[in-house]
């Protein structure tokens, strides 16, 4: 599976090198240059929608259970790096914050069933926000074509989430356990042996479902995020001179992630989100190189926010091997 994603990882980098070189690689690096420190901005600006996501995942753990608000942030900032930066098929992620959340004393089952349900979420809340931006990008003329594949794509989804919600509900988690174990035989059966089975996962998976308050607060919260990053489109686009108003920004910042999303295998959605933005910055009226250049600070945004939160995972993973190594 891996190796499945390196090569479509090289395939996607191919493809969006071959954008840049086709648009004008020089205009695209000028564009981008012109930025300046406000590259650096854009980036930090990521920590608002990491930061209101880790209070939606941080809901659904009972008070006196819960870490704190900055822990979950850790987790979330983690798992993002390693879904963003590794070919990982964005699962690793999942895998490595559902252990952080262990190390800090939360019982192995209902660490993964709060993600499971934080995924679920997640799927429907950027299915909410994806509705805002067609709505918005329908008032705004776009190109009716393009809003009718999305909108497909969007439907064709809908049974997908309510099978994924029918299988957490009435415990078909053993089904779905060794379907994970084939398709991902690196992460598989660490899952199982970190949550102690499919069937211990069923009923802590269910119990979270019965705080339903807990559950929808967590979607408001998610959408929150969503909504916060489109701040990043409209802030780096102030920056490279191109400014558009916020239901702009909410515009590209939905549909691209839409399209990305059908890229998931695809390590960061290489070639995927350039074309992306070409396209949807394109009819919203921003010329390709300011479209690519905005590309760009996404890219870089993953380099200044990520590699940090590798590096520092990595360090923690590393001087919890010595510790144990010493007590041994």
């Amino acid at each position: 599976m891996i190796r499945a994603a390196l090569l479509l990882g090289l395939i996607g980098l191919a493809c969006a090198t071959a954008l840049f070189v086709r648009e004008g690689f020089t205009a695209i690096l000028a564009a981008f240059a012109a930025a300046g420190w406000g590259i650096l901005w854009t980036s930090l600006f990521h920590v608002v929608p990491m930061g209101l996501n880790a209070r939606a995942w941080q809901l659904l753990l009972p008070p006196r259970r819960r870490p704190s608000w900055l822990y979950f942030g850790w987790c979330v900032w983690v798992r993002e790096a390693v879904n963003g930066l590794l070919p990982v098929a964005r699962i690793g992620g999942e895998v490595v914050s559902a252990r952080l959340l262990m190390h800090r004393g939360v019982h192995p089952a209902p660490a993964v069933a709060t993600l499971v349900v934080d995924v679920t979420v997640s799927l429907v809340s950027q299915a909410s926000f994806t509705l805002l931006g067609l709505a918005l990008a329908a008032l705004a003329e776009i190109d009716e074509g393009f809003l009718i594949d999305i909108a497909v794509g969007l439907v064709a989804a809908l049974p997908v989430m309510a099978a994924a919600a029918f299988a957490q509900k009435f415990g078909l988690f053993g089904i779905f356990a060794r379907i994970f174990r084939a398709l991902f035989s690196v992460f598989g059966d660490r899952f199982a042996g970190m949550v102690g089975g499919a069937a211990m996962l069923d009923r802590a998976v269910r119990r979270l479902y019965r705080r339903m308050s807990s559950v929808f607060a967590c979607g408001l919260w998610q959408l929150a995020g969503w909504v916060a990053g489109a701040g990043e489109i409209w802030i780096a686009l102030y920056f490279l001179k191109s400014p558009i108003d916020f239901n702009s920004a909410i515009i590209i910042e939905a549909l691209v992630q839409a399209v990305g999303s059908t890229a998931f295998v695809i390590p960061g959605a290489l070639g995927v989100q350039e074309g992306s933005f070409l396209l949807i910055g394109g009819m919203l009226g921003l010329p390709a190189d300011i479209a690519l250049a905005l590309a760009l600070t996404r890219r870089a945004r993953d380099v200044i926010v990520f590699v940090p939160a590798l590096a520092a995972w990595q360090y923690s993973v590393g001087r919890r091997l010595v510790s144990r190594g010493r007590r041994a």
